[in-house]
């Protein structure tokens, strides 16, 4: 099969943009690893519709999970869609020390048929042990390359990355711009391109710092990562209005969607956190609690992603106004309608 791009000049801009932040993502991790990536495809409607690479590591001595995903996904021959592109980049790193910060950098571009569109950007450090040079070192990076935007970026983040049954946020130091548009692609562009490039690069440095470093792992930084991590997979899957439109667009990249989650949670951790749902997210807590195997700590593996999808489908398809407890940054972005 192959994939075919986008006609829109915009949304090749894009890719080639969201590529090259791939190709120096990718290749910074696999210095510092020793291990090369592998690579995979996926299409969309058999490649008619463009499709994606995903490029991951798992079980790797400094990389318990690592995922660097480039897709786009174009509708240019059926007039009827409102969408025309969504060119995207979504990466996720899990080391393996429990003192080594999980990062996750999303950029993307979505092109409507009427030629309007908007970047999304993030960029977010994810600790599951707080440290506050790495935290000052990488927002620091993020603020000198969008020094006009930042103070908004942050605050948008802080917002989307809320958790609020549980009265704390995921990660540390946030910058997200949700629906951005000036009015100058050129200059948007550019300023995707370096957002993530200071991202990428600052938390390779502080990805190689720690692993030069060698801290000694101790049982309770272990059991700290462990509900991190588990807090990581809730607020994917119960809050992240990315992941969600994902899923129930389609169920040609289940996998690659869900890229971002841990190696492993705690089941027990998540059982106890359905009574502070409010309704019906309960259920949905619920339904994901039982797609995973029956110990206190699970293993996300390719086969509980995909029953992890079929829970977040069924419930949307039977509750679909539960869409409005997703996150947001400052205001709600198109998603599926725009998608269908």
């Amino acid at each position: 099969m192959t994939r075919t791009s986008a006609s829109s000049s915009q949304a090749t801009k894009a890719l080639a943009l969201v590529e090259s932040l791939q190709t120096r993502f990718v290749q910074g991790l696999e210095n510092i690893s020793g291990e090369n990536f592998q690579g995979s495809e996926w299409f969309r409607d058999a490649g008619t519709h463009g499709g994606g690479e995903r490029f991951g590591l798992q079980d790797n001595p400094v990389l318990g999970r690592a995922s660097v995903n480039v897709s786009q996904v174009h509708y240019d021959d059926e007039a009827e869609r409102k969408l025309g592109s969504a060119s995207a980049i979504s990466t996720i790193v899990h080391p393996v020390h429990p003192r080594w910060p999980s990062v996750h950098i999303h950029v993307s571009w979505t092109e409507m048929k009427s030629g309007a569109g908007y970047w999304r950007i993030m960029a977010d450090l994810n600790p599951a042990i707080p440290n506050e040079k790495d935290k000052t070192k990488f927002a620091g990076a993020l603020k000198a390359v969008a020094p006009v935007v930042y103070d908004e970026a942050a605050e948008q983040g802080d917002r989307y990355f809320y958790i609020p049954v549980l009265g704390r946020h995921r990660g540390v130091t946030h910058f997200y711009l949700e629906s951005f548009n000036t009015g100058n692609f050129a200059a948007d562009h550019d300023l995707a391109q370096a957002v993530g490039e200071a991202a990428i690069d600052t938390y390779l440095q502080l990805l190689e710092k720690a692993a030069r470093e060698n801290f000694q792992s101790l049982e309770s930084d272990r059991a700290a990562q462990l509900a991190y991590h588990t807090l990581y997979f809730f607020q994917v899957l119960t809050l992240d209005r990315g992941t969600t439109t994902g899923l129930m667009v389609h169920d040609q990249n289940d996998v690659g969607i869900l890229g971002s989650l841990p190696p492993q949670v705690d089941k027990n951790l998540l059982q106890s956190w359905i009574s502070r749902m409010p309704e019906p997210q309960d259920r949905l807590l619920e339904k994901l609690v039982g797609a995973l195997p029956n110990t206190g700590i699970c293993t996300v593996d390719d086969a509980v992603k995909i029953k992890l999808c079929k829970a977040v489908r069924t419930h949307y398809q039977q509750y679909p106004e539960a869409l409005d407890f997703q996150a947001s940054g400052n205001s709600t972005p198109p998603t599926v309608d725009n998608h269908r």
